[in-house]
C-alpha cells in the first residue's frame, strides 16, 4: 500500500527499508510522520540505494541532537511521537529523509519536539539542514539541468554553508559550538561526516558545476559564485591550488567599483580568497566596491542580514542587496547575531566585519542605548584590536570611529 493511500484510510503499515509499504503513523489529530518517499515515480523508486541514504544525513544529525537535548532515548522519542523505532532510526540516519515528509507532519514534528523541551536552536536548525542536504543530494545524484541545481534557484545562508562544513570536514557549527554534548556508551560520530567518497564526488560536483556556469551567461551568475565559494571547503592541496586558480580567474569583477551585477560574487570571490590565506583582495573590495558607495554599503549590510539570519524570507537572487527601502532586518538583530562575534570568530575576514560594524553603527548610532550590555562587549573587542596588529589602516580608523559612537551614544 503507498504512503497516501495509508494516510487515506487512517491505519499504519510498515514494510521493509525503501519498500513501497515504508512505515507510515497516524496521529489522533490527522497528522503523519510518514516520509513519502515511495508516493512519487517509478524513477524516483529506482534510485541507487546508495544516494538515498545520504540524502538526509545532515538533517538526522541535526534531528539526533534534538532528541538527545531533552532527553531522550530513540525508543523515548519514538513512543512520544506515536512512531516505531524503526522511523526514528531511519530519520537520524538519513535512510528516510525527514525532508520527504508531509508538510503537515514535518511541522507537526518540530511543533512537538518543541513541547518536549529541545534545544531550540537545534530544532531552528532543520529548514538549513534539509537545505544542506538537498546540496549535498544534488552533487551525489545530479540532475541534466543544471539550471534546477538548488544552488542556482535560492540564494543559500550561513547555517547551511556552515552544515555542510560540519558534513564534509567535522567542522563545528559555530550555533553549536556550546551545545552540550551527552554521555554515550562507546563510539559515537560527533559529526554528520560524509564518507571519503561522497566528499570527493561532492567537490568534483561543485567544481565541474562552478565550470558550467560560466557558460550560462547571467543564469549562472548565482550558481557559479555559490558553488565555486562551497567548493573552497575542500581541504585537499590539490583542491586548494583549483580554488585559487578559479578565484584569482575571476579576479575581473574585483575591479569594478561600487554595484554591478557581479558584485555579490566579486564579494564571495575575495572572502574566499581570504579564508585560503590571501587578504589583499578583500581589502581591495572594500576599498571599490564599498566604502563611499550608497549602492555597495546597502548591498553589505542587505546580505549581512540575509546571511545571518536576520531576516528569514528566501530569496531567489542577489537583486534584494541592492534594495535601499528594505525595513524587514533588525540592526540590533544582525549587530547581535553575528557581526559582533565575528571580530575573533573570523579572523581572516576581520577587515569586512570592521567596516561592516562601522557602517551599521554610523547609520545607526542609536544602537549603542538599545543594547548596552552588547554596546560594552563590542567596545572591549574594538579596543583591544586597537591595542593589536592585526587589521589595516583603514579598519584602524573605522574602530576609533565605532569606539567613539560606543562611547558617546551609550550613555
Amino acid at each position: 500500500m503507498s504512503s497516501s493511500r495509508a494516510y487515506q484510510t487512517g491505519s499504519c503499515h510498515d514494510g521493509p527499508e525503501g519498500s513501497p509499504s515504508h512505515t507510515v503513523c497516524v496521529f489522533d489529530c490527522g497528522y503523519v510522520f510518514g516520509d513519502g518517499a515511495h508516493s512519487g515515480s517509478v524513477m524516483d523508486a529506482r534510485r541507487p540505494a546508495r544516494r538515498r541514504a545520504v540524502t538526509g544525513t545532515i538533517t538526522g544529525f541535526v534531528l539526533r541532537m534534538a532528541r538527545e537535548s531533552v532527553p531522550r532515548t530513540q525508543s523515548g522519542m519514538a513512543e512520544d511521537l506515536g512512531v516505531d523505532l524503526a522511523t526514528v532510526q531511519g530519520w537520524e540516519s538519513g535512510r528516510r529523509p525527514v525532508a520527504n515528509m508531509k508538510a503537515g507532519a514535518l511541522l507537526a514534528l518540530r511543533h512537538r519536539l518543541l513541547a518536549l523541551g529541545a534545544d531550540r536552536t537545534v530544532v531552528g536548525l532543520l529548514d538549513a539542514a534539509m537545505d544542506a542536504d538537498r546540496i549535498v543530494g544534488a552533487a551525489l545524484d545530479p540532475s541534466l539541468r543544471t539550471e534546477l541545481h538548488p544552488l542556482a534557484g535560492w540564494v543559500h545562508t550561513r547555517d547551511t554553508a556552515h552544515l555542510i562544513d560540519w558534513a564534509v570536514n567535522g567542522t563545528t557549527p559555530p550555533v553549536l559550538a556550546n551545545s552540550p554534548v551527552p554521555a554515550r556508551r562507546g563510539p559515537v560520530a560527533t559529526a554528520p561526516l560524509m564518507p571519503a567518497q561522497d566528499r570527493s564526488a561532492f567537490f568534483s560536483h561543485l567544481r565541474s558545476t562552478a565550470a558550467a556556469a560560466t557558460r550560462m551567461g547571467s543564469n549562472g551568475i548565482l550558481l557559479h559564485r555559490q558553488a565555486l565559494y562551497l567548493a573552497s571547503y575542500d581541504r585537499s592541496p590539490e583542491a586548494t591550488s583549483w580554488a585559487v586558480r578559479a578565484l584569482h580567474d575571476r579576479r575581473g569583477v574585483l575591479s569594478v567599483r561600487g554595484w554591478s551585477p557581479q558584485w555579490a560574487e566579486a564579494r564571495s570571490t575575495a572572502t574566499a580568497l581570504a579564508r585560503l590565506g590571501d587578504p589583499q583582495p578583500l581589502l581591495d573590495f572594500i576599498e571599490r566596491s564599498m566604502a563611499d558607495d550608497d549602492d555597495g554599503e546597502t548591498a553589505n549590510l542587505n546580505y549581512w542580514a540575509y546571511w545571518l539570519g536576520a531576516f528569514s524570507q528566501p530569496q531567489a537572487d542577489d537583486a534584494f542587496m541592492r534594495d535601499r527601502n528594505r525595513a524587514d532586518w533588525d540592526p540590533v538583530t544582525l549587530l547581535r547575531r553575528g557581526l559582533a562575534q565575528g571580530l575573533h570568530q573570523a579572523p581572516g575576514y576581520v577587515d569586512l566585519y570592521v567596516h561592516s560594524i562601522w557602517a551599521l553603527l554610523t547609520t545607526n548610532t542609536w544602537l549603542p542605548q538599545a543594547s548596552p550590555g552588547l554596546a560594552s562587549d563590542l567596545d572591549g573587542r574594538a579596543c583591544r584590536l586597537l591595542d593589536g596588529n592585526l587589521v589595516s589602516q583603514r579598519s584602524r580608523r573605522e574602530l576609533s570611529a565605532v569606539h567613539y559612537v560606543l562611547r558617546e551614544y551609550g550613555t
